[in-house]
């Protein structure tokens, strides 16, 4: 038999190879996450006709092609913004961590959701892997799990313990003038508690500054005094603070875990005394109520930040990320997702942003890096690869027909 016929049944079998490979790639073409993939092609064995030496060149003959490879190329795709904070694109060489009923796959593929538990999942249901926040603190440190954002969730409140005041007490004011603020502050148990801060003038430097408090049977309780005084010469003031002491925001029927002290220079601007008007107030405090989650988003590092109604924010947990020295090496596992192997090595496994992983972008997917144009292109080279060996197939054919009819 002509080994010409063979050679040739080869050539039609890569080809079509290829063209499977192709045919996948373009089917792919809006795939979120998708990386496509190219046929590399080799020769195969030869049959050696004559041995080279003595100056004589070896003669041999070629048994045909064969598929040496199937490459997936990792290139950046490019981003498709959808605004959904659930959509997270990887700019980088990272990949999602998901983990499915066979154990952890990999995956580029950012179209995620919650499910009615709250478990950030993926199409195919695996759970995002990552690490999950212990009262606002994230520890990397410890194994990974499933990224939850639980509906309905509760920020415990936070006792007040610092309330910071500023502006300017009047010099031109009279001995007796007083000036009044106001402002809420919270307890343990998230109860508002308005606070007045009455300033007095009391000489012609000084001041005093008494907190008081309606207690919860309605009576007004002092909780805290001070006295204020500046250096006649040089109207250079000593800051200080008024102390609302636990024992006495206690008597008053609040639950504080210490005190709460109101800081007359609470961000390095003290209290002043100068002609013109009393502009004293109390800028802000520390603590706030309990708070529901309203909203939630990702960061460029990972973070899951959970925005609460009273108007605090705390973080959730972290998207995992791994990254293979080898991404070549991954074996494909269907849902838009790859399995490690003994080529691509082990992940590492870590945080956005670091070890060469990439970062983070919310609201967009990567798109698939299917390029049509060279799809289009390397779809006539294997057209006409395949054509090619088809009329070797044919002529082959010929000549054996030929061989036979000289026996007629």
């Amino acid at each position: 038999m002509l080994r010409s016929l063979f050679s040739a049944v080869t050539g039609m079998r890569s080809h079509q190879t290829a063209m499977d490979v192709i045919g996948n790639n373009i089917a792919n073409v809006n795939t979120a996450g998708f990386k496509s993939s190219q046929t590399q092609f080799q020769d195969t064995l030869s049959q050696a006709l004559r041995a080279g030496g003595g100056g004589v060149n070896p003669a041999q003959v070629g048994l045909g092609v064969q598929v040496a490879g199937i490459a997936t190329n990792f290139s950046q795709g490019s981003a498709q913004t959808t605004n959904r904070p659930s959509d997270l694109m990887i700019s980088g060489d990272g990949f999602f961590v998901v983990q499915q009923a066979g154990g952890n796959v990999y995956s580029r593929a950012g179209a995620f959701s919650l499910d009615g538990q709250g478990n950030l999942t993926s199409p195919s249901g695996g759970v995002v892997q990552g690490w999950l926040a212990v009262d606002g603190v994230i520890n990397t440190g410890t194994s990974m799990t499933g990224l939850r954002v639980p509906t309905g969730l509760i920020m415990a409140p936070t006792p007040s313990s610092s309330v910071d005041a500023g502006g300017n007490l009047s010099a031109d004011a009279a001995i007796g003038a007083t000036v009044v603020n106001g402002i809420d502050v919270f307890d343990q148990t998230g109860r508002s508690i308005p606070v007045t801060l009455t300033y007095t003038k009391t000489g012609t430097d000084t001041w005093t500054a008494a907190a008081t408090v309606t207690g919860s049977g309605g009576a007004t309780t002092t909780v805290g005094s001070a006295t204020l005084a500046w250096n006649s010469t040089t109207m250079a003031f000593t800051p200080g603070s008024v102390a609302m002491t636990n024992a006495s925001l206690a008597a008053a029927g609040f639950v504080f875990p210490g005190d709460v002290s109101i800081n007359l220079a609470g961000d390095g601007t003290p209290l002043t005394q100068y002609a013109g008007a009393s502009t004293a107030t109390l800028r802000g405090q520390d603590g706030s109520a309990a708070g529901q989650l309203q909203s939630w988003g990702v960061g460029a590092d990972g973070v899951i930040t959970g925005s609460f109604s009273n108007g605090r924010t705390q973080s959730l947990g972290q998207v995992a990320l791994a990254y293979f020295g080898n991404p070549e090496g991954l074996e494909k596992a269907g849902d838009s997702s790859f399995r490690a192997s003994a080529a691509s090595g082990q992940p590492a496994i870590g945080v956005p942003g670091t070890g060469g992983r990439g970062s983070i972008a919310a609201g967009r997917l990567e798109m698939s890096n299917v390029d049509l144009a060279q799809e289009f292109t390397n779809l006539v080279m294997i057209q006409r690869g395949f054509q090619a060996n088809s009329r070797v197939v044919s002529a082959s054919d010929e000549i054996l027909q030929d061989l036979v009819n000289l026996k007629r």
